[in-house]
């Protein structure tokens, strides 16, 4: 029973301290602007320290501004991770119009809002399986303008 005991530690211990992707959210910006909703769009940058290409399972996202959820999804099957390289990942965030009448305090005068991100990168690491690499961010996002609407 000792040994079948060693084996486990051993494994865990190597499992524990593999590689894994690294990965952070370098911009949240406005992308597009429709009749039923903006589209933001989150940019993400991921690290890839293996030769091989590493398959992205899903991405997952939600986006809160003031304490409340006005956005929520995921991306499935977005492709692959380059390997020994970095990929860059673009993220589509759809926001309905009526959430963001709702936020109109936290608009203001900046004509912007606050906003909170929460993405989970779900990647399939040979061996090791699914791995989720939780993401956040945080700052403001500029509303559109009139002039954006009409172009």
């Amino acid at each position: 029973m000792d040994l079948i005991d060693k084996a486990k530690n051993f494994v865990t211990e190597k499992v524990a301290n593999i590689k894994k992707p690294e990965a952070s959210i370098t911009d949240v910006d406005l992308k597009h602007v429709g009749r039923d909703g903006i589209t933001y769009q989150a940019k993400v940058s991921v690290n890839n320290p293996y030769g091989a290409p590493i398959p992205i399972c899903q991405i997952s996202y939600t986006l809160k501004s003031a304490g409340r959820v006005i956005a929520s999804g995921t991306v499935p099957d977005p492709g692959s991770l380059k390997g020994n390289d970095i990929t860059l990942l673009e993220v589509p965030l759809k926001v309905p119009h009526s959430v963001l009448v709702s936020l109109g305090k936290d608009v203001g005068a900046d004509w912007d809002i606050d906003y909170e991100l929460e993405l989970g990168l779900t990647v399939d690491l040979p061996v090791v399986g699914n791995l989720t690499i939780p993401l956040s961010s945080k700052g403001e996002i500029k509303l559109p303008t009139l002039t954006d609407l009409f172009n």
